[in-house]
């Protein structure tokens, strides 16, 4: 038997890490971060415990690149469905509100990957963040920015800060305010995006027509 190609191993390599990543994802949704262990994760993903060291310096980092991996898949399929827009405020409208479902659909997951960027580790710089970076930074873009290496920063921080307050514990905000906030302040009309059931908070838009 000839031995793989270098392009075969690497391919190899990338499904093998997608499947910790994805495996990390399913058990801190499921048990929390401190109930997940490493050995944990390399069972679910069929893979040698080994491996999980061989990728990631430790269960923190593992968690952020996996959670900034659900993210950037999150707002690649937002974007990108149907009906397909080349609107750049439709696409910040998407954007906006994929990252806030994420903080309602995945509130422990989430509310455990803000809690990690704020410990001593701090933001990990990982190709799973750098992805969601470029399509967040695109974004921006096409919603029109005239300095996205300012714009960019400022939008991620306002996302991250609504996630935030979507889910502090004992004094959460309401998503459906939250995004009305983020709306208004880029000039989005509220039926952008997937809105909310329920219409806008009252006197955060005026009415249709």
């Amino acid at each position: 038997m000839s031995p793989r190609s270098a392009s075969v191993n690497e391919e190899l390599r990338r499904r093998s890490r997608e499947r910790l990543l994805q495996a990390t994802v399913e058990l801190v949704a499921e048990r929390g971060y401190e109930a997940t262990t490493l050995g944990d994760i390399a069972d679910r993903a069929g893979a040698a415990r080994g491996l999980v060291s061989y990728y990631f310096p430790g269960k923190r980092q593992l968690l952020q690149s996996a959670v900034h991996r659900l993210m950037h898949l999150t707002l690649e399929a937002a974007l990108e469905r149907e009906p397909r827009s080349d609107d750049g405020r439709e696409l910040l409208a998407r954007a906006v509100d994929a990252i806030l479902g994420l903080a309602r659909d995945e509130p422990l997951l989430m509310r455990t990957h803000m809690a990690g960027i704020l410990q001593a580790e701090g933001f990990v710089q990982c190709p799973e963040q750098q992805r969601l970076a470029e399509l967040l930074r695109d974004t921006v873009t096409r919603y029109g920015s005239a300095d996205v290496d300012t714009d960019y920063p400022l939008l991620r921080a306002l996302l991250m800060g609504a996630v935030v307050a979507v889910l502090l514990p004992g004094a959460p905000m309401p998503l459906a305010r939250l995004r009305a906030e983020l709306f208004q302040r880029y000039g989005l009309d509220w039926g952008l995006g997937v809105p909310p059931d329920g219409g806008p908070p009252d006197g955060t838009f005026p009415p249709a027509g």
